[in-house]
């Protein structure tokens, strides 16, 4: 197997943005939105099998003055249910994010809903980890 695959999450208490990235070429795409419904962890260990992911990057919340917040917290507690699917799980901060992912769909001229600025600021977030990595 050569080339590795990154999934990325941008984990929220109604919907988790997922990218995907491949190692090689170092492009995240903007790939799905998962409903938290009780079986979010078994679509994201599909999506881990399927791409062959060793890491799972988590988008890591912090407010304004880069503090921890409640969703923080939130995010930590579900990165522990992460650790059975995946081997290496990474938190990335994901400051801004959001923001740069509907400025991002705006400039692409096309209608768009919430779970697209989800799946788009996973992207931004993986972009963020590969460039640092």
């Amino acid at each position: 197997m050569g080339s590795q695959s990154l999934v990325c999450l941008d984990v929220g208490e109604k919907r988790i943005g997922v990218a995907v990235a491949d190692v090689s070429v170092r492009i995240a795409v903007a790939f799905d939105t998962i409903v938290v419904d009780g079986d979010e962890l078994s679509k994201i260990a599909e999506i881990v099998i399927r791409e062959g992911a060793k890491t799972i990057i988590v988008g890591y919340p912090r407010n304004q003055q880069g503090e921890t917040t409640a969703q923080t917290s939130y995010v930590e507690r579900f990165a522990e249910g992460l650790k059975e699917i995946a081997e290496e799980i990474v938190f990335q901060d994901e400051s801004l994010t959001s923001v740069m992912a509907e400025n991002r769909l705006i400039a692409m001229k096309k209608p768009y809903v919430k779970a697209d600025i989800d799946a788009q600021a996973a992207a931004i977030i993986l972009e963020d980890y590969m460039e640092t990595h």
